[in-house]
């Protein structure tokens, strides 16, 4: 386990919750569920007995640098990583797998988003855990697939090789291809073949596995942070990085390495999991009364009303009769109610 390392991203601003999220405290920062904890604290907590604390690493905006060590303690602050702008997910990914090369040649890590739910954190970590020892055994790349529980069309998908597993591990199995996020009747074919995922967004791999992907499908990001290894955990790095961050190119690691790799396996998981990105996968996800109402506050009294869900901090007093699909949610004097059918609109709204 000493050289497993994780890599938590946490540089999104996360605004789609407004109004209890905001570009100064994205979601990723809130009790979203109610539980007492951020998603970024439950994402740490998920792996704890897979990777050693003095293994985990941040990568997040610079403007968020504060809230991650005021969340996240136990995370060393050396490896908490400040980004001076957004250039997506292959730009980090690739800064944080220098570093962690430079200090471990054998590290064996997992990348992961910060605003996922998984509430069975057993299941997740035996299935985080085997992921994790077939790459450090292998120059595989390993993405954790969902099997479908429904036709989702916010989620991409990967479509797997389900014929025969790996040789190494019975549950791992080679990937064919991945799949944009589809339309309805798409999704509806993908859910009903056993050979579509969910694409989870987490990824696993050896250092050494990552860093030579990024040299071969990725070479003009790849030399920008592999002529900075002098400088890494020195005085000078966060000026250099200040310096070659706005050169990058801003792609995805999808786009710049897993669709152009060959080594590319998944692991297919059942247990629970959602990308909280809308109002709808957050009522999904909380308890619910008899009439499918999900309350997130301490004080909140529903009346004829059904499907919907409510989300009020601190002791404010609230009382809702006669709406059916609806979120409701306030925050700091900011009050939104809209159709759970429309929420997609409500970026136009702020």
């Amino acid at each position: 386990m000493d050289n497993n390392h994780l890599v938590i991203m946490a540089g999104g601003i996360g605004s789609r919750f407004w109004p209890i999220s905001s570009e100064q405290k994205p979601k990723q920062f809130l009790d979203l569920i109610g539980c007492g904890r951020s998603l970024i604290q439950l994402t740490l907590d998920r792996f704890k007995g897979v990777v050693p604390m003095e293994n985990v690493w941040v990568v997040t905006s610079a403007d968020y640098v504060d809230i991650v060590k005021e969340q996240l303690p136990e995370v060393p602050a050396g490896n908490i990583l400040s980004e001076p702008c957004r250039r997506n997910t292959a730009p980090c990914i690739c800064y944080v797998s220098w570093k962690i090369k430079k200090r471990n040649p054998k590290a064996c890590v997992v990348v992961t988003p910060a605003d996922h739910l998984v509430p069975d954190t057993e299941a997740f970590r035996k299935v985080a855990s085997g992921a994790m020892e077939f790459a450090a055994e292998t120059d595989g790349i390993v993405t954790l697939g969902i099997k479908p529980t429904r036709p989702e069309t916010g989620y991409g998908y990967i479509k797997a090789d389900m014929s025969y597993p790996s040789s190494r591990k019975l549950n791992i199995f080679r990937v064919d291809g991945f799949k944009e996020k589809p339309s309805l009747e798409v999704a509806q074919e993908y859910t009903r073949s056993p050979n579509y995922l969910w694409n989870s967004g987490i990824f696993i791999w050896s250092v050494s596995t990552i860093v030579n992907a990024f040299r071969v499908y990725s070479p003009g990001i790849s030399s920008l942070f592999e002529k900075l290894l002098p400088v890494y955990d020195t005085p000078a790095e966060q000026q250099e990085i200040d310096r070659i961050y706005p050169e990058c190119e801003s792609i995805s690691v999808d786009y710049a390495i897993m669709e152009k790799a060959e080594e590319i396996f998944v692991h297919p998981a059942s247990f629970a999991w959602t990308d909280l990105g809308t109002w709808t996968s957050l009522r999904e996800q909380v308890q619910q009364d008899q009439y499918h109402n999900a309350c997130i506050g301490d004080n909140i009294h529903m009346f004829d009303s059904y499907n919907s869900v409510v989300h009020v901090y601190g002791k404010k007093r609230v009382v809702i009769q006669g709406l059916d699909g609806y979120v409701v949610a306030e925050n700091d004097g900011e009050l939104l109610v809209c159709k759970l059918s429309e929420e997609q609109r409500i970026k136009l709204f702020h």
